[in-house]
């Protein structure tokens, strides 16, 4: 019976930050309350603070949260592609079916975060920047190790394309939104494939367009 609780307990847990993820990814983490929270999650106030009576360690929660997701969706997805440059395609290309696919009703977590703790100091904004360091540390690694298969030219800089390609899929979020979602995913997807068939040492590795 503890067993079950305990598993009932953590099921109610990973509802919430789910639904915070969601949430945050329109309004931010900012604006949203424990109240509105625990009425969006469908439970009682003290049901809810059962699980967090602290706003902010249920932000830190929900940036782990977001994190997982990505990887979830993104990261290992990727993974089943071979090392190289057809995995760093790939992983863009999951990256834009996440925001194609509307997992999130605002499109990114980490674009509305980013841009909302940017200029705040304290917890939440380290837990932001390490989730995003992260990130491009995975893509940098990917690209390493294009390099040392011999699928990229010698002189590509590793960290450069893992930013170029970061900032590619950033631009994709508010692009989409804003003016036009198709044109945003195809430019998005051109855009890197064209970087990464201009260094690759066998371009036929990639598609063509």
């Amino acid at each position: 019976m503890t067993d079950g609780r305990r598993l009932r307990g953590q099921r109610s847990r990973e509802a919430i930050l789910e639904r915070t993820v969601a949430l945050a990814s329109v309004d931010g983490l900012s604006g949203l309350t424990l109240g509105r929270l625990a009425e969006e999650s469908g439970m009682s106030k003290s049901g809810f603070f059962a699980h967090w009576r602290d706003k902010e360690q249920l932000q830190l929660d929900a940036v782990d949260w977001a994190a997982r997701q990505w990887v979830d969706h993104i990261v290992r997805p990727a993974m089943r592609t071979p090392a190289g440059v057809r995995r760093l395609f790939a992983m863009h290309e999951a990256r834009l079916r996440f925001y194609e696919d509307g997992v999130l009703p605002g499109g990114c977590f980490f674009f509305v975060a980013q841009a909302e703790f940017d200029d705040r100091p304290g917890k939440v904004r380290d837990r932001v920047a390490k989730a995003m360091a992260d990130w491009l540390n995975a893509v940098r690694a990917m690209v390493e190790e294009a390099v040392t298969l011999g699928e990229l030219r010698d002189d590509t800089n590793p960290g450069r394309l893992a930013f170029e390609i970061n900032a590619l899929g950033e631009a994709t979020v508010a692009h989409a939104r804003l003016i036009d979602p198709a044109e945003a995913y195809s430019y998005s997807r051109a855009a890197v494939l064209q970087r990464l068939r201009g260094l690759a040492t066998d371009p036929s590795l990639l598609p063509e367009d």
